[in-house]
């Protein structure tokens, strides 16, 4: 029987958005064996050096800090306490945090930027410190400060989780101290950012996306008919009319989408139309990612998929997210 997406109300709960903090079904079995740096980018393996040898310090329990440092105020140079991968789409930033995951030992935590921030609003930002600061590692994926409040949230929580002795690393594809840029006044966060940045040791990470080497930019849309058939012949398939996906998505929160996607094992969305509203287009971003996570093949009709977003919108400030959710989408679309 085919899901209708667009008919779901999810519930999540606190407890379930933390035991879900771990590595995506996709990168379950990452490790830093199976990470294959391209010989033409020797940024790729130098990340990969550095990563080793930080998972290596990684494997042990943390040390058991005295109450003198427990006590003592925290130094005002907090030093590179985290590691910050940078680099563009597909250069395999997320296989090597997972991979750094993975070699870590517990308690650990893994998850997007989005989901850190649907987590700390979950539980609030007192009681997301102690639950998380006698972690030995987390790990953020997709890194990004798209407002006031996330920079302001998000700057608190790291820099009391890396105070209390929680080891950070993170994935992106901007800059530490460039976060914000382009997305609002990032100036009036200056400190915050750059607080952030301080902590990290950055490492960038060059190459072509491998999700697309070689490839066309997208396939090429189904008619309606096929997309809709197809859903109803595959197993544990949804499909749903795009519009009725959009409007349906903007009902819920975020922190849900992935849990509207339990039980489903493909995607089909018809009429998929071009987008100028940032709103819809930014939590199509978020169903996208959460898709990509699960590895969920896509099948859509409508128009070409790499015409999703507007031009003005692959040039605006949130153009990274956008390109990272239409090489996710097309990766997924090519998977079906």
């Amino acid at each position: 029987m085919v899901v209708r997406l667009s008919e779901q109300w999810p519930e999540v709960s606190p407890d379930r958005l933390l035991s879900e903090c771990v590595p995506p079904p996709r990168f379950a079995d990452a490790r830093f064996t199976t990470y294959r740096p391209n010989p033409d980018e020797p940024t790729q393996a130098e990340a990969l050096t550095a990563l080793e040898a930080r998972a290596t310090q990684l494997a042990s329990p943390r040390p058991t800090r005295s109450l003198w440092s427990r006590l003592r105020p925290s130094s005002p140079d907090p030093g590179k306490q985290g590691i910050y991968l940078d680099g563009g789409f597909g250069v395999g930033k997320t296989h090597l945090l997972a991979s750094l995951w993975h070699e870590a030992a517990a308690p650990k935590m893994y998850c997007t930027f989005v989901e850190l921030t649907n987590l700390v609003g979950a539980l609030g930002l007192r009681a997301a410190v102690e639950s998380l600061s006698s972690y030995r590692l987390i790990c953020i994926d997709e890194f990004e400060l798209d407002d006031p409040g996330d920079t302001m949230l998000i700057s608190r929580l790291l820099a009391q989780l890396a105070d209390a002795g929680v080891e950070l690393a993170a994935t992106s594809n901007t800059l530490p101290d460039k976060l914000g840029e382009g997305r609002f006044q990032a100036v009036d966060f200056l400190r915050e950012i750059q607080a952030l940045a301080a902590r990290f040791d950055v490492r960038r990470i060059d190459g072509p996306d491998y999700r697309h080497r070689g490839l066309p930019s997208a396939p090429d849309p189904w008619p309606d008919e096929k997309v809709e058939y197809e859903a109803a012949v595959r197993r544990n398939a949804s499909c749903d009319h795009f519009v009725d996906l959009h409007r349906h998505l903007a009902e819920l929160h975020p922190s849900k989408y992935g849990a509207l996607l339990d039980g489903v094992e493909t995607v089909a969305i018809t009429d998929v139309r071009p987008l100028t509203d940032e709103n819809v287009a930014l939590r199509m971003v978020v169903l996208a990612d959460r898709m990509y996570d699960r590895n969920l093949p896509l099948l859509a009709s409508g128009v070409p998929l790499d015409e999703l977003f507007s031009k003005d919108m692959l040039k605006g400030g949130y153009r990274k997210k956008y390109l990272r959710a239409l090489s996710r989408l097309i990766a997924l679309a090519r998977a079906a």
